[in-house]
């Protein structure tokens, strides 16, 4: 998912005011006077005002975990001339538990005509979006077996497509139909009838489109057939060869050209790339995107093959900016460089965001997913921290460093990165889970202090997590048993609370070559503490020689031998608060 391009403009201004102040607010001390940043005021987040609507979404209810879904066929036609779809899907089900109702979910300004099962009506009960379906007998434990929904209507438009979820319905400069969707956080109920919750995707999925006979439409997955049909339309039916989450689930309507290419893992075998492009944007493609192959290249190094190998590689152009449909991305960004020609950190500009974001959400989002909307730092913090590590492949490890510390002027710690669970939480007010969790994964890796532990954890947790839907603690558990150490606290100051620690030093000069150095960390997460690296004196060639220290909560007192105004916190590796004093500066 992308940052609102309003939102953009501000953070930008900030970002330009905060990059360069960045160097007024170094680890090192400014002839013996304090600079601590000011400590932000919490957003007005208390109470959020949640509804039993917001649980019917959002909660895992016995109503929806007592049937487990394997599969979906979604048949639908799209009209383009109404803005109406009109069809059924076909919802195949495992009883994890004896059960008589269940809970579907569509949205109430969609039509339900009607649910069978084995060809037969069941009852139905509307509660605004969500809908009760009741079995004439029990199905019992074990039970694979499916219903048909049968519906129509206008699905719910975009007003601001990709944060505000529903329909596009436009015109392309020529003047042809060009409908798309996106739906993260409003749910892919919007639009057609699910079990629509983080928690349960299909193990695959078919997607039977009918479009109008002159305009191509493109899902998830691969292509199986095409067949004209009688009124002016065609069938377009799309497999999916992996579990998928309900909102990932697209279609795009319009006058595509296809543009295919490969691209040669490392273990020898081929993978499908497939652009989708309005022709008159075609020379721009073929130069746009040529990043393609490194990038599949830099994220294979870190984190392992492409997830879904078998449903192959695409890039659909659409209306709006982007957004991380499984298989099938969506491209908006006008082929320009940045973020519509805009940069978020310093170095942006080398290089098309929606490409490496969106991409990244391949792995952070589709193959490991957040299994409640409160836990997107999971997805986001990952996805940006992964563009760094593209930057680090492609333009070396201390471009990447300035990158994800460029995007530290963005965070605004006014609210907690881990939002409320069980309640389809998307209220975030801030882009801090994407900036400040890409600088929380930055120090943790840093802390670790092993770039080849970090890369283990990361691919680890790709390929042990692959295909699943996690929980914070899921994530915390496994970093713990990788490294062998306990980040619990760690977690728990930079995702729960609004701070990033700060690290306190009270520096004196005890002789002229001997520094007493007074050290701690002030943070709100019980047991917090952290090694950091500091620097007292050079070497010959004048660097500076960092050394590490492990501060906790209470006041340590260090010696060093150097001087203060060589004193300096390697704070280019975290992202931390620092308050420095000098005490002496010129002893006799």
């Amino acid at each position: 998912m992308q940052l609102n391009l309003r939102v953009f403009s501000l953070l930008f201004f900030c970002f330009v005011v905060g990059y360069y102040g960045q160097a007024q607010n170094s680890g090192k001390p400014a002839k013996g006077q304090t600079k601590p940043k000011a400590k932000p005021k919490p957003v007005n987040t208390s109470p959020w005002h949640f509804t039993r609507y917001d649980s019917l979404r959002g909660n895992l209810s016995p109503r929806r975990s007592c049937y487990d879904v394997f599969f979906y066929h979604l048949n639908l036609r799209v009209n383009p001339k109404d803005s109406t779809v009109s069809g059924y899907n076909i919802l195949a089900y495992r009883a994890e538990s004896d059960f008589k109702t269940i809970q579907v979910d569509l949205y109430k300004n969609m039509h339900i005509s009607a649910i069978t099962y084995h060809g037969k009506p069941l009852s139905f009960k509307r509660d605004s979006n969500a809908v009760f379906v009741t079995f004439t007998e029990i199905q019992r434990k074990g039970t694979l077996d499916s219903i048909v929904i049968h519906y129509a209507g206008k699905p719910r438009v975009a007003k601001n497509p990709p944060w505000d979820g529903g329909f596009i319905w436009v015109k392309d400069k020529v003047g042809k139909p060009w409908v798309t969707v996106a739906c993260e956080g409003a749910g892919a109920s919007l639009w057609w009838p699910c079990k629509d919750h983080l928690s349960d995707e299909p193990d695959s999925m078919y997607i039977s489109i009918e479009a109008p006979s002159d305009l191509q439409c493109i899902s998830n997955g691969n292509l199986k057939q095409m067949a004209y049909l009688r009124g002016g339309y065609a069938r377009f039916d799309w497999r999916v060869h992996y579990p998928i989450n309900t909102y990932n689930v697209t279609v795009n309507i319009g006058n595509y050209e296809h543009m295919t290419d490969t691209y040669q893992s490392k273990d020898g075998k081929t993978l499908a790339l497939d652009y989708y492009i309005m022709p008159y944007n075609r020379g721009k493609a073929e130069k746009q995107f040529k990043q393609v192959k490194p990038m599949l290249a830099a994220y294979e190094k870190y984190f392992g093959k492409y997830p879904f190998w078998n449903d192959g590689y695409a890039l659909v152009e659409t209306p709006y900016l982007g957004m991380e449909h499984q298989s099938a991305i969506a491209y908006g960004n006008d082929y320009l460089p940045g973020y519509k020609g805009k940069d978020l950190s310093g170095v942006g500009l080398n290089f098309d965001y929606i490409i490496i974001h969106e991409t990244g959400h391949e792995y952070w989002g589709n193959n490991v997913s957040m299994a409640d909307h409160g836990e997107m730092w999971i997805n986001e913090s990952f996805c940006t921290y992964a563009e760094a590590l593209f930057v680090e492949e492609i333009y070396g490890k201390e471009t990447a460093f300035k990158y994800v510390k460029g995007q530290s002027a963005l965070i605004q710690n006014i609210e907690p990165m881990l939002g409320p669970l069980h309640v389809n939480f998307e209220d975030y007010k801030t882009t801090d889970i994407y900036f400040k969790g890409a600088n929380m994964l930055h120090t943790l890796r840093n802390v670790i202090d092993n770039d080849s532990l970090w890369v283990d954890v990361l691919r680890g947790i790709q390929q042990d997590m692959r295909l699943k839907q996690v929980h914070t603690q899921d994530i915390v558990n496994y970093i713990n048993q990788k490294t062998g150490k306990n980040f619990n606290a760690f977690f728990n100051q930079y995702l729960k609370y609004l701070s990033p620690p700060t690290l306190s030093c009270v520096l004196t000069q005890t002789s002229r070559k001997e520094i007493e150095l007074r050290v701690k960390w002030t943070a709100d997460a019980a047991d917090f503490a952290m090694p950091v690296k500091i620097a007292c004196t050079k070497d010959k060639d004048e660097k500076l020689i960092f050394q590490t220290i492990q501060p906790t909560k209470e006041w340590q007192t260090l010696t060093f031998e150097g001087k203060i105004e060589d004193f300096q916190i390697a704070d280019n590796l975290y992202y931390i608060i620092t308050d420095i004093q000098a005490k002496s500066a010129d002893p006799k």
